[in-house]
């Protein structure tokens, strides 16, 4: 199996940083994340954080499924807080009346 990039001969030191970085990404199973995972890499199948803690597939979907399932839990105590606040309101009374129906001294206007 060839792990050095054909740039590469053998006996001969790494001749770009490329042929470097594909190096360590085959043999060592090395790939470091940029941006804001700057700092953070790949390692097996693990995602390791700058600090050394290491964190494996089924973890990570843990943690994510637990946040997930708290918030729809807080969104469920939003909901029934509302509809508690909504029965303890009094009804309000809203009355329609026709400009035509409006009486004056007990007779119809108009």
């Amino acid at each position: 199996m060839q792990t050095r990039p054909p740039c590469w001969p053998e006996s001969r030191p790494c001749p770009n940083e490329c042929a470097h970085q594909l190096y360590e990404r085959t043999v060592h199973n090395l790939t470091p994340l940029h941006g804001p995972w700057a700092g953070w890499r790949l390692a097996g199948r693990e995602l390791v954080a700058p600090d050394g803690d290491r964190i494996t597939p089924e973890r990570l979907r843990g943690l994510l499924w637990r946040q997930e399932h708290e918030q729809r839990i807080e969104r469920a105590a939003g909901r029934r807080a509302a509809e508690q606040l909504r029965r303890q309101r009094q009804p309000v009374k809203v009355i329609v009346v026709e400009l035509a129906e409006l009486r004056v001294h007990g007779q119809f206007a108009g």
